[in-house]
């Protein structure tokens, strides 16, 4: 089958090169080409528009930043959903509401086109090792034959059900992510107030059952206080905004994310968009 690949960010430039590592052959799209470089020089195939690559491939994937550009690629000037293939598959591995999923699902269907949404938990380095953990929503048919794809590029995947529930379930996933990095941070903030070192309550707090196993990943970050993005702030604040908008549609209060989101939109604004969302731990000593 024909594999083409649109969304060359840290996360999908890295899936996209593990697909090629295992031998199949791509073409590509990026807004920006300067990041599909690398794949081309390995020998993939760049395609002008998301409508040229569209008309050649048996299977899409699309991973991209928010809901917008997502319906700027396939639905504006040379967008690739009116140019697929009928009964081609479209998986579309970014972080959306499931509502803007569901809908994506909907369109198309309309087009003959089979959906499956499949987003991701884990960042740049997961994605360049082959170790990241899908949730899948879609029709099992669809999934059994894309799991030798999710296999080259992750460690497991779940089929959460029908469409539109890999996106929810990502909805789940990171509001405890956010929540989880916020509350260490404070924690360690009033920790410090009392008189504890730093390095007493990273030890302490980081080894116990206290605090979730992924903030250990960051610890290195956040001790150097070098934060090379593997996941920007911003687009962690971004799915802080899609988290609270799908509890609003399900009536579901949610006063601490609300709250997280918060912190995270200033800490955007002073500055820290592009760099980890890590460096909210440093936004949160600040005492801003």
């Amino acid at each position: 089958m024909q594999i083409g690949f649109i969304g060359l960010g840290i996360m999908g430039s890295r899936m996209a090169a593990n697909l090629q590592k295992a031998g199949h052959d791509l073409l590509i799209y990026n807004r920006t080409r300067e990041k599909a470089e690398a794949l081309i020089s390995e020998g993939a195939e760049w395609c002008d528009t998301p409508a040229q690559l569209a008309q050649k491939v048996d299977i899409l994937f699309t991973m991209l930043a928010h809901p917008e550009a997502m319906g700027e690629l396939a639905f504006g000037d040379n967008g690739y959903l009116d140019n697929m293939k009928p009964n081609a598959i479209w998986v579309d591995c970014s972080t959306v509401n499931p509502s803007f999923s569901k809908a994506m699902a909907a369109e198309a269907q309309k087009r003959q086109i089979r959906y499956v949404d499949a987003p991701v938990l884990g960042t740049k380095k997961p994605a360049r090792e082959g170790q990241l953990v899908f949730f899948v929503g879609g029709n099992k048919e669809d999934v059994e034959i894309l799991m030798p794809y999710f296999e080259i590029m992750g460690k497991a995947v779940n089929h959460v059900g029908d469409h539109g529930m890999g996106a929810s379930f990502k909805m789940v996933v990171n509001l405890l992510v956010a929540q989880n990095i916020l509350i260490f941070s404070e924690a360690v903030a009033l920790g410090r107030a009392l008189g504890f070192s730093r390095e007493m309550l990273f030890d302490t707090l980081l080894d116990g059952p206290m605090a979730a196993p992924y903030l250990s990943l960051k610890r290195p970050k956040i001790e150097e206080g070098i934060y090379e993005a593997d996941f920007p702030l911003k687009w962690m604040h971004k799915d802080l905004h899609l988290v609270t908008l799908t509890a609003y549609e399900e009536g579901v209060a949610l006063p601490a994310t609300n709250a997280t989101k918060e912190v995270f939109l200033q800490a955007k604004k002073s500055g820290l968009g592009e760099k980890d969302f890590a460096a909210i731990f440093d936004y949160v000593l600040s005492g801003k």
